[in-house]
């Protein structure tokens, strides 16, 4: 089975060439497992909806057809609306700065550390936030026969450098663990997408940071907020 290479975080990246795409929601009829976490973690302005850009949900569909027999994806998160950016920062800004020991840096160097985990909310539509593009899906595998997720060696939304993609590759890691990434990952990057190296969850297709990786203009700008 193919190693998870170790890539870097990508910088701030701002070439574009925008196209219109809708926004559509994961169809029931998929095969693919929706358990959207913040709504049940009680933030006020979750969404129920599960949505991505259209072409994301096709490439999705490419990417369950590279997985083993009897698993399917489970999607924990997609689109972000500007609001619930701005609640999930600040949230978690005093949990990553304590995690990471970032007391004693200044503000704007905090941000660049935070975003590795937790885009900044900021209301511009060509640098938005990740998930604010719905070109952003956090997800992970899980068993068809009763939806329990496989075993990934961290929950999600866990900030530690476990989070890290390639965190299990080393020797004397978990192997089933690193085994599951890899079957997540390649079955990902095959079908087009990009991952997020901070968060083995994390994966993109036509965004900023898939841009950078692609050496690409990126093709979606922010939707700050549904009609």
């Amino acid at each position: 089975m193919r190693k998870i290479p170790h890539i870097d975080v990508p910088p701030i990246y701002t070439a574009h060439e925008f196209i219109d795409e809708e926004l559509v929601e994961i169809p029931e009829d998929s095969g693919i497992l929706v358990d959207m976490q913040y709504p049940r973690m009680g933030l006020k302005t979750a969404i129920d909806k599960c949505l991505v850009r259209k072409t994301v949900l096709e490439k999705l569909l490419e990417a369950k057809k590279n997985l083993p027999e009897g698993l399917t994806f489970k999607i924990w998160d997609a689109y972000r609306p500007l609001a619930l950016q701005e609640e999930l920062y600040y949230k978690y800004r005093a949990e990553l700065i304590e995690t990471f020991n970032l007391e004693k840096l200044s503000k704007e160097e905090q941000d660049e550390i935070i975003r590795q985990y937790v885009s900044l909310p900021q209301a511009d539509e060509e640098i938005p936030p990740l998930h604010a593009t719905g070109a952003a899906i956090d997800l992970t595998l899980a068993n068809i026969s009763d939806g329990s997720a496989l075993d990934m060696g961290v929950g999600f939304d866990d900030f530690s450098k476990l989070s890290e993609t390639d965190a299990f590759e080393g020797e004397g890691m978990d192997e089933t663990v690193r085994n599951n990434r890899r079957i997540l990952y390649y079955a990902m990057v095959d079908a087009g997408f990009t991952n997020l190296p901070s968060e083995c969850w994390h994966f993109e297709y036509g965004d900023r940071n898939w841009g950078f990786y692609k050496n690409k203009p990126a093709i979606y700008k922010g939707i700050m907020k549904l009609d």
